[in-house]
């Protein structure tokens, strides 16, 4: 992102953060092709990330699914922040005149607030299922039911984390079997995870490699032969 649209899209992340107000977190993401990280942020307490910060696990599986190729946003996929509140979020695409992606204005929205106030509303009316044996505890579930799945997480849900070692720990997280210790993983289970990782593109994070060898309990020339590996196959169609 060239430095004029990149003044454009930060004064435009303040504008919003401004105007939509403290449940809303507006971010900036700069996508120069070297590093990818968040350019601008307004409201960032919602996720505690700063300037500088990571991509997040969803934003690494759009360009390496190649998303904004087909689409140019993506709206009311669900977040999940470090503290497990549930956010809604939503990306528009920047692409150049080619149509090469360099940037993604991202929206995260908070309903905390509202959640609770609610609860607090359906408690006072006798409807929170507390002592009432003729009013069951809906009111929470219908919440979440209407939040979750009337097509908010619809697209899979996003972990918003601070730094390239917290977005490879979630990814991996998700991967490793339960129970098992990675040093007795199969050098066909570590290539497998790898694969998985990869295709979510947690590569395109700086220091992943190393990252993922430590987790793994391998080397980073291991990690870097697994990929090399799974190019091969790519390339094959295997």
């Amino acid at each position: 992102m060239n430095k004029v649209k990149l003044a454009q899209y930060t004064a435009l992340v303040k504008f919003l953060g401004a105007a939509l107000g403290p449940d809303y977190e507006i971010v900036l993401h700069d996508i120069n092709g070297k590093d990818q990280s968040v350019a601008a942020i307004a409201n960032g307490r919602i996720s505690g990330r700063n300037v500088g910060a990571p991509l997040t696990d969803k934003a690494l599986r759009f360009i390496a699914d190649k998303t904004y190729q087909d689409q140019d946003f993506l709206c009311n996929y669900t977040g999940r922040s470090k503290d497990e509140r549930t956010l809604r979020a939503s990306t528009m695409f920047i692409k150049d005149d080619g149509g090469r992606l360099i940037g993604m204005l991202c929206i995260n929205f908070d309903p905390s607030r509202y959640q609770k106030a609610s609860q607090d509303i359906l408690k006072l009316c006798g409807l929170d299922g507390e002592g009432n044996e003729h009013f069951p505890a809906w009111g929470y579930e219908a919440l979440r039911f209407l939040y979750e799945e009337r097509g908010i997480a619809a697209n899979g849900h996003e972990t918003l984390d601070t730094d390239a070692p917290e977005v490879t720990d979630t990814v991996l997280k998700r991967y490793l079997k339960d129970g098992i210790p990675p040093e007795r993983l199969t050098q066909e289970e570590k290539m497998a995870i790898v694969k998985q990782l990869e295709e979510r593109g947690i590569f395109l994070l700086k220091g992943a490699v190393n990252e993922v060898a430590t987790r793994l309990h391998c080397s980073a020339a291991s990690i870097y032969r697994y990929l090399g590996k799974i190019n091969k196959q790519n390339e094959s169609g295997n």
